[in-house]
Order: C-alpha cells, then sequence, then structure tokens
C-alpha cells in the first residue's frame, strides 16, 4: 500500500536507486524525441522496408538445403577418406527399375537397365554409380519377387547442389518405357521433395495469414487505422528478417526452412509488441493527454516491456547457435533477426504513426481514468485468489494429465513417412521396405584404416567380414574377398569388389535388415564397431571407423543430446537473470520457469499423443512413425520457451507496475491481469492463427510445429495465466518480491525500470476484496 502519500518507488528512489535526478526515463525521452520527428521516422520505416523487399526477393534463392549430419564426427570423417581413397561415398539416390513382364535378369531388361545405368552416370552432379547389374547381382539390389531392382548413385557437391540438379534429374529419370517403369527415390530425392513442399507450404501460408491476422485485428480493436498498423509492423519485420538472413547467407548456410519460421514469428510477435504499444497509447489518451505527450509516455512504460520481452525471446534463440548443425542455427539466425526487426519497429515506426494517426487509433468512447479495474480479468484474478487452492489444484492436475504422454518419449530417426501418401519418393521406398530383403543405401560402411586392401590381407579382411555377417540384424556384409551373410561366403568376389581395396586400407558395406535398422540402431553400430574391432591380426578399436546413412544419423542425434542440458541451461540462467532485473525478485523468475516447464510439458505430450503413438493420424493426414526427429522438439522448446516468457514478461510488467505504485501484492496482481489478460488472450489468438497454417501442411516437421506451438500457445495464455499465475503470486504473498540484501543492491544498481511514478490512484481495495 502507499504510506505517507509517497509510491513505493518513489520511496525506492528517494534511498539511492534507479532515478536520482528530474530528467524522465530514457525511453520517455526517445519517445518525446519520435513524436516530434514522426516524418522522419516513418520514412525511414518506408526506405527500410523498400530495402528490405529488394533483398528478401532474393532471399529464399540464396537459402540453401541440409542433411542431417553432424560436421566434425566419425561418420562424416569416415564419408571423407572413402571419397578421397576409394573414390565412392555414402549413396543419396535411387533409380528403381521394375520389369514389365519377366524379371530383371531378362537379358533384354539387364541391357536396358545397363544403358540407364551409364545414361546416369553422365548426368552433372553425379560422383558415382551402381545398380544390380554392375554389382554382381547382389542380393540386396534386388527384389524379392524378381522383378524389381536398384541403381544406385552419389551425388557429388554440396547438399544444395546435389538436390538442385536432382530437381532436373528426378522428371527426367521417372519414365514408362517399353521394358520397364523407372521411378526415383533415396534420401536425397525425399529431403529435395520435403523442402520444394515446404516452399509451397510457406506461399500458401502467406496467403492465409495476412488476411486471417487483419480480420481479427479488426475484431480486436474496432478500428481499421489500428488494425492495418499493427499488421504492418509484423509485415516489416517479415520483409527485413529475410532481408537479413539473405546478408547472413554469405557468411554461412541458412536453410530454406528458416524461412517458414521467419513468416510466423514474424507476424506473431509484430501483433504481440503492437497490441501492447497500441493499448498503452490508448490507455494515455484516456487520460487526456496530448496526442506527443501519450507517445511519450506509451513508449516510457510499454517500450520498457517490449525490450525485455524482446531480451528473452532473443536469449531462448540465440541458445540454438550451440548446436554445430547449419539446420538448427539457421533457426536462430531467423529468431534472433525476427526479434531484432519487431523491437526496432515497436520503438521506433510504431511510435511516429501512432504520433501521426493520433486520436484515430483511439478506443471508441469517453475519455477518462483508465486506471479503474472492473472487467472480467479483474473478477477472475479475484476469484482464483479468495480460493487459490480450490481452482489452482484441478488446473495443475489438468496439466500434469495433458502433460503425461511426454514420459513415453522416444527420439528416432526422420524417413520417407515425414512425407504425404502418394509422393512419388514415399512411394518407392515403401515399395523398397515391401520388396526388398535390406537397403542397400542405408549400408553401414566400416573403415579399415592400417590394413592394405590386397590379396596379402585376404585371410583377415574375410575373417572380420565372416563375423559381421553373424551378427542377427545383419543381412549380408560385402568385403574385397566377397559377399557374406549368416557366416558363410555367398558370393566370390568379382569386379565390383574391387572398390573395396586401397593400397593403405579396406572398408565392408554391411547392409542391415529393416528391422535392425528401424529399432536399435545404436546398438546395431554398437555391434558392428566391437566385432570389426576385436577380429583379425593387429586390429584394434583405434583403426576402426563407422560411416554410412545410420550412422551419420546415429552420430547427429547423440552430438543433438549432448548439447541439450547445456542449451538448457543457458536458456534458464540467462531468462531467469532477465526476470530478476526486470522485477527484482527472486520468486518470480523462479515461478515463471516452473509454469513455462508445464505448459512446455503440455506441448511435448502433445507431440509424442499424436505424433509419436498416431492418434488423429487419420484427421490430421500423416504416417506416424513410432518416435519423434529430436531436432524440431529441441527448436520447438526455445520458440515456445521464448513466446513463454514473452506474455509473462507483459503481464509481470504491469503487475509490477502496479505493485510500484501501490505495494499491494493482491491488488497489483488483479489490476496488473486486467491490463495484460485481454492483450495476452488476443496476441495468443493471432499467433496459434499463424502456426496453424502449417498444421495443414505436407511436411510433418512443419505440421509438428504448427500444432505443437497452438498447443503451448494457448495453455499458456488460459490456464496458466488465467489460474495459476494468481493462485501462485496469492500464496506467496509479500514472499513475491523478496531478494536478499545483496541482490537488491544488484536490481538498484542494474536493474533497468521505465515506470512512471506519479500515482494516480492505489489499488488497496482490491486487495482488501481478496483478505
Amino acid at each position: 500500500m502507499q504510506r505517507n502519500g509517497r509510491s513505493r518507488q518513489d520511496q525506492e528512489h528517494g534511498e539511492g536507486g534507479l532515478a536520482t535526478d528530474d530528467r524522465p526515463p530514457a525511453l520517455r525521452r526517445w519517445g518525446h524525441f519520435t513524436a516530434a520527428r514522426p516524418r522522419l521516422m516513418i520514412w525511414a520505416g518506408v526506405l527500410l522496408t523498400v530495402a528490405g523487399l529488394v533483398l528478401a526477393a532474393g532471399a529464399m534463392d540464396r537459402l540453401v538445403l541440409s542433411r542431417f549430419e553432424s560436421p566434425g564426427s566419425e561418420s562424416v570423417k569416415t564419408r571423407a577418406v572413402l571419397e578421397k581413397e576409394f573414390g565412392g561415398g555414402t549413396p543419396s539416390v535411387l533409380l528403381m527399375v521394375t520389369a514389365r513382364q519377366g524379371t530383371v535378369d531378362d537379358a533384354p531388361v539387364a541391357a536396358a537397365a545397363r544403358e540407364l545405368e551409364e545414361e546416369l552416370a553422365l548426368r552433372d552432379g553425379v560422383a558415382d554409380v551402381a545398380s544390380y547389374w554392375s554389382r554382381d547381382g547382389s542380393p540386396t539390389l534386388r527384389g524379392r519377387d524378381g522383378k524389381q531392382a536398384l541403381i544406385i548413385a552419389g551425388m557429388g557437391g554440396t547438399v544444395t547442389e546435389a538436390r538442385t540438379e536432382l530437381a532436373t534429374i528426378s522428371p527426367e529419370f521417372t519414365r514408362d518405357e517399353e521394358l520397364f517403369t523407372v521411378r526415383v527415390g533415396g534420401g536425397d530425392e525425399i529431403f529435395r521433395q520435403v523442402a520444394e513442399q515446404s516452399r509451397q507450404d510457406f506461399l500458401r501460408a502467406e496467403m492465409i495469414v495476412f488476411p486471417l491476422v487483419l480480420l481479427l485485428l479488426f475484431a480486436i480493436y474496432r478500428r481499421f487505422a489500428a488494425a492495418a498498423l499493427t499488421l504492418g509492423m509484423g509485415l516489416f519485420s517479415v520483409i527485413t528478417t529475410l532481408a537479413l538472413m539473405h546478408l547472413v547467407t554469405y557468411v554461412t548456410e541458412v536453410s530454406t526452412f528458416a524461412a517458414n519460421l521467419a513468416l510466423v514469428m514474424g507476424i506473431g510477435l509484430g501483433v504481440d509488441y503492437s497490441l501492447f504499444v497500441i493499448n498503452r497509447f490508448r490507455e494515455e489518451l484516456r487520460l487526456r493527454r496530448p496526442v506527443p505527450e501519450a507517445v511519450a509516455y506509451t513508449v516510457g512504460s510499454a517500450g520498457r516491456t517490449v525490450t525485455f520481452s524482446g531480451l528473452t525471446v532473443l536469449v531462448s534463440l540465440s541458445c540454438l547457435l550451440l548446436f554445430p548443425f547449419p539446420f538448427l542455427r539457421s533457426f536462430a539466425y531467423a529468431g534472433v533477426g525476427t526479434v531484432l526487426t519487431t523491437v526496432f519497429a515497436a520503438l521506433v515506426i510504431l511510435p511516429a504513426a501512432l504520433a501521426r494517426l493520433g486520436h484515430r487509433v483511439a478506443r471508441k468512447g469517453p475519455a477518462g481514468n483508465s486506471r479503474t479495474p472492473e472487467g472480467g480479468w479483474h473478477r477472475t484474478a479475484l476469484r482464483m485468489m479468495r480460493h487459490p487452492l480450490r481452482y489452482g489444484v484441478p488446473a495443475l492436475a489438468v496439466l500434469l494429465a495433458l502433460a503425461a504422454p511426454v514420459l513415453g518419449l522416444t527420439f528416432g530417426t526422420p524417413d520417407e513417412r515425414v512425407l504425404p501418401e502418394g509422393v512419388s519418393s514415399r512411394v518407392v521406398q515403401q515399395e523398397i521396405r515391401d520388396n526388398f530383403a535390406a537397403e542397400e543405401m542405408d549400408a553401414v560402411q566400416v573403415l579399415r584404416r592400417g590394413l592394405p586392401g590386397t590379396a596379402a590381407n585376404s585371410a583377415a579382411i574375410e575373417a572380420t567380414a565372416l563375423a559381421l555377417s553373424r551378427i542377427p540384424e545383419v543381412h549380408q556384409v560385402d568385403a574385397l574377398t566377397g559377399s557374406y551373410a549368416d557366416g558363410g561366403r555367398i558370393a566370390e568376389p568379382g569386379a565390383a569388389a574391387e572398390r573395396f581395396g586401397h593400397e593403405e586400407d579396406t572398408w565392408y558395406s554391411v547392409v542391415a535388415t529393416h528391422e535392425g535398422l528401424n529399432h536399435d540402431v545404436d546398438r546395431l553400430l554398437s555391434d558392428i564397431r566391437r566385432t570389426a574391432a576385436g577380429e583379425g591380426e593387429g586390429e584394434g578399436p583405434d583403426q576402426v571407423r563407422i560411416g554410412g546413412y545410420p550412422a551419420e544419423l546415429a552420430d547427429f542425434r547423440a552430438q543433438l543430446v549432448d548439447r541439450l542440458p547445456l542449451v538448457l541451461g543457458l536458456v534458464l540462467a540467462v531468462t531467469f537473470l532477465v526476470l530478476f532485473l526486470m522485477t527484482g525478485s527472486l520468486l518470480l523468475p523462479a515461478k515463471a520457469t516452473l509454469l513455462n516447464a508445464l505448459s512446455l510439458g503440455v506441448m511435448f505430450g502433445a507431440l509424442v499423443w499424436i505424433f509419436q503413438e498416431g492418434n488423429l493420424s487419420g484427421l490430421l493426414g500423416f504416417t506416424p512413425t513410432g518416435t519423434i526427429e529430436p531436432s524440431i522438439p529441441i527448436l520447438m522448446f526455445c520458440v515456445a520457451f521464448g513466446l513463454s516468457m514473452d506474455y509473462e514478461v507483459l503481464m509481470l510488467s504491469r503487475i509490477k507496475e502496479e505493485y510500484d505504485r501501490t505495494g499491494d501484492t493482491l491488488g497489483a496482481v488483479a489490476t496488473g491481469l486486467e491490463r495484460s489478460g485481454p492483450l495476452i488472450t488476443s496476441a495468443a489468438v493471432i499467433m496459434a492463427a499463424s502456426f496453424a497454417t502449417y498444421a495443414s501442411s505436407g511436411v510433418v516437421f512443419l505440421k509438428m510445429l504448427g500444432l505443437g506451438m497452438v498447443a503451448v500457445i494457448l495453455i499458456d495464455a488460459t490456464l496458466i495465466r488465467a489460474v495459476l499465475v494468481p493462485v501462485l503470486m496469492r500464496l506467496a504473498g509479500r514472499a513475491n518480491w523478496w531478494a536478499p540484501k545483496p541482490l537488491r543492491a544488484v536490481h538498484r544498481r542494474w536493474g533497468l525500470s521505465e515506470t512512471e511514478p506519479a500515482a494516480t490512484e492505489t489499488a488497496e481495495t482490491a486487495g482488501a476484496a481478496v483478505r
């Protein structure tokens, strides 16, 4: 409560706190500056938008594609050695040849297939080619019924160059000929089509999001000028973020998928911050301030909140840079760019536009005192705080029940099922699963360093090959000395076996069964490594290297999981620090972290229940795999944590402002929720609508991102903010604002506050009503 006519903040300032002179706070001075020069600021925004459009127009062509691989890992190094010493690497594309009559062993079919293989080998970008017919009739390259066989190839150059060339090769080699049909598949073709689908989804989302958001904003504001201005800030963010990403591409790789995040986050954060600023501007106008003064006071108060909020989102997304994967780092570039551009728009362009528009964005109705809390959020907060256990325990139980499926979370590797049914590469891969005993494209490559691939070492080479073939999940082993299965030789070495020989090293192709690759791949790779290191004279673990697509995915997943504790710890620590600097409290940042953990638990529970277990798969149009690819949930954690903290900052800033003014915790909670609750709900609906456009995506990754973010945003803005926040603050009482004396000194010295000290009304009545 107020004491002796002075607000709590006045007392703190008098004790040597933040404001020791009569100058207005820095952000309010900036608000005066922009309000006095609106034309200059608006024209600066226009010029930046035009320049951004020019750069953004070429951004999509500069964005690249990424493989699921870990730079510097053993599997990537093994691939480099195989390419350098043996002239071959990991195959990434295939042609499936299906005989119209007879089998693939018929002479006319075999002759035509060899010509097809030679034609593919001559294409630009194709590094090496092999087939059932040139590999001495290898069983792994022939279907069980004899009607299908494979031509496999490795693509040279970068992944973007390879898949760009595939965009030409794929339609040209998709054929219906007299003797057979030809279809294109393989890992690079699958993810080329994934990228193509994501581009289409991006364009479709643009056409849906912008008019939808405009309609929602008009329903919120009831003023077209305010709705158009808010959407304009989101558009500015999207355009300039794409322009910044274009510039980043000259320094490092940026994934095409980052553009999808830039679109929804640019619109979402642009709307969030504009809603908050415009609502505060309307409040100042209702206090009968002149337009320039209203702009200045708006920037001085709401501008601080926007700055803190942007900082929390930026911290969360910046932590993606700790992962050594271009794919995840690309989302950090998009996220950081989005935060910088939305905060710039909210603090520079939007105040200038408000100064020009003035009362044309004001709420309809008579001016007056905007501090009277009489709305539904105020009444709801009071009800929650009168009976905290009655409402808090059921809300907590609901959240825990929704989060429970996360206990069954299982990480796995992506495959062709990320695409919709009927897409050509998925059809090809499904036929391989159904008609082939194993998949040659997924062979594990075992490199034996220091053992020359010569006839003199044939006994040691064969001993290792025989041992590898005895592993239950291994279907076939190919080596310099022949092909092996179930502990015996099944084929003598032919011309194709020469690829395993080198004057310094040799290697083995270990083709696993479908079951071996679909279950515990890590254990299979461990068995292969241990077996290869334990057989043969002079061999040892330091001389055996594992490569191939399964090993690359395993290394990617392992390094991802290894970095996860560091990223999570840093996100939590830095956001805790930011909230402490804003509130001066230790309990409020801890409470915010706990509540965010609950909302994130609900999000991951939804991912497991839907995408891992397959519930609603028919309705949503995807095929469950029984696992979840780990990089997408990590991305979603950083995005969702940042957005949840965004709402936390928007809410706490109003509560803290009221508490600084009155010293009454309960009244501050009720009044703060009344002023921030409608904004948070409106922003959440718009943000959820933006992400929901990807729920209909053909790519499972984007579908997961869309539905997961919708779940966390709506839960966060309802059960978390409307129920658990007032309940926990009621239970904590004055401890909400507690911090040890040394930390209070730190906050007085370094905490940033732009709260206006002038108090026009207390919230004592609201606090008394709770007691």
